[in-house]
């Protein structure tokens, strides 16, 4: 656990390799990964020209409503990743207020388990996938890396201030509707009780201010990971509430593609 400094942040900057810019992604939009209650669930891909060979799978999800956004207005909260040369699947799920936060888990863990059995088709090694999101796609990316096997395991995660344990949160909530999921569901989408000694290489990046997740639950997650000597590092951003901004946003976007490099390039 430290506080990120400005060399290492200049350091993780330096480490991304070169790459093309966001406007140059190639597209290819809606793709359907299952159906439910009559409707598509879908990802967008983005792949950059010069790509890396390894993807991210972004969980599009705060306060687990998932929306569509026109991918082409969409690309640029990716360029980092694509800069770096990732490949982006950018996954929606059934969305809060009609879906619960188990039924969101069900949906991310179905297009994971897609986009690993059809990765080539976009250029992609299936060893080679992260996972991130912030808030709830912060859980959601925990949990696809805490419940991977042998055929759609994930290979390294960054999550943004995720609520990791969400058994004292389930009920009725007008804020966040989705926290109303059946109580036997409760352990299951909880990934601080998910972790073991197999899990992925994990980043927990935490602002010290935050009124809605509170630091806590990345402190005690990254404990949990320690225990179970999972390599694992914890963030801290001093002042920082539910969402990162100016220089603090800077920071923490390096640090996530740095470890993405390491993770999935470097090795």
């Amino acid at each position: 656990m430290r506080n990120l400094a400005a060399a290492t942040v200049l350091a993780a900057v330096m480490a991304v390799p070169a790459g093309v810019h966001a406007q140059s992604a190639e597209i290819v939009s809606d793709v359907i990964y299952g159906h439910k209650d009559g409707m598509a669930l879908t990802f967008d891909v983005f792949k950059p020209q010069s790509a890396n060979g390894a993807g991210v799978l972004y969980m599009v999800s705060g306060g687990w409503r998932s929306s569509w956004r026109d991918p082409v207005q969409a690309q640029s909260r990716y360029a980092s990743f694509l800069d770096a040369g990732f490949t982006v699947f950018a996954v929606r799920h059934g969305s809060s207020p009609r879906f619960n936060v188990a039924e969101a888990v069900d949906d991310v863990t179905l297009a994971n388990s897609y986009i690993h059995v059809h990765a080539a088709e976009w250029g992609v090694d299936a060893d080679r996938l992260g996972v991130t999101g912030g808030s709830a796609g912060g859980h959601l990316s925990m949990v696809l890396g805490n419940n991977g096997d042998k055929g759609d395991r994930i290979a390294a995660v960054v999550a943004y201030f995720p609520p990791v344990d969400l058994r004292a949160w389930r009920g009725p909530s007008e804020r966040f509707p989705a926290l109303d999921f059946p109580e036997d569901d409760g352990d299951r989408i909880s990934p601080i009780l998910q972790i073991t000694a197999d899990d992925p290489p994990t980043l927990l990046i935490h602002g010290t201010a935050d009124r809605t997740v509170p630091v806590d639950h990345s402190e005690r997650a990254y404990a949990a990971y320690q225990e179970a000597h999972v390599e694992s590092e914890l963030i801290i951003m001093e002042g920082a509430g539910h969402g990162f901004r100016g220089e603090q946003a800077d920071q923490a976007t390096a640090a996530r593609v740095k470890w993405f490099v390491d993770h999935l390039v470097g090795h």
